[in-house]
């Protein structure tokens, strides 16, 4: 049986009185696997990533995150064990590559050269040169970005990375080929991840499982083939029905 890295039980969050944006949301993240969460906007697919990050308290219900309650770790740190990829990248524009691919790194305190050794390691997982790693974010093209945010995020070598919506501002050549590369990074690393999107045909082409919500709450958690095949109800058979 695979370790649950994650394990969420009964959790709800409310951000508006009478709203609830997770409605007691139980799962369970075995290790190894590409989770992909896609529902209509407003489900609650970003307030889980954020949770789970520690980003966002809960209400009620509980979180076990690397067989620790979430209580108990420092916010800080566990972010700092999480990787992390958002839309746009999230790069900081006075930080060469280099350093942004460090940046983690840096305030963890690793050694100089085993950050070089690791930060070139990246490179050539994304395809990046040398004299690439001296460029800003601003030089560097939107799909180019989004390479280094998910280098960064690599960089501890975390057992779990969550990606929010990274290629949703993409024109759909470049998103298609960062779907590939990142594919290939997973079936490479072995990494844990989980990754919010709206892209139906991005979330089947991705995931080893797929995890659909609407209204707050979890409908069905499936390989893909299983949630097309067997659609736990006529919302969710509709809702895939595009793919």
């Amino acid at each position: 049986m695979n370790k649950h890295l994650i394990q969420l039980n009964n959790i709800s969050k409310t951000f508006e009185v009478g709203k609830l944006a997770l409605d007691k949301v139980s799962l369970s993240i075995s290790q190894g696997g590409f989770i992909t969460i896609i529902g209509p906007s407003g489900c609650g697919k970003t307030t889980l990533l954020r949770i789970i990050n520690r980003m966002t308290d809960f209400d009620s219900g509980s979180l076990n995150i690397l067989d620790k309650e979430i209580e108990l770790w420092d916010g800080s740190l566990l972010r700092r064990n999480i990787g992390y990829v958002i839309q746009n990248a999230g790069l900081f524009p006075h930080l060469t590559v280099r350093e942004n691919i460090q940046f983690v790194m840096s305030i963890s305190g690793m050694d100089k050269k085993l950050r070089e050794t690791r930060t070139f390691e990246l490179s050539e997982m994304i395809e990046f040169t040398k004299a690439q790693l001296n460029e800003y974010p601003d030089n560097l093209s939107g799909g180019q970005q989004q390479r280094v945010g998910i280098a960064r995020a690599l960089a501890m070598k975390p057992q779990i990375v969550l990606l929010d919506e990274p290629f949703g501002s993409l024109d759909n050549i470049t998103r298609r080929k960062l779907q590939a590369e990142l594919k290939q990074i997973h079936a490479d690393t072995g990494t844990t991840m989980l990754m919010v999107t709206h892209d139906l045909k991005e979330a089947f082409s991705l995931g080893t499982e797929m995890v659909i919500m609407n209204n707050g709450k979890i409908l069905q958690k499936d390989k893909p083939e299983i949630v097309l095949k067997q659609p736990v109800d006529e919302w969710v058979r509709e809702f895939v029905s595009d793919v």
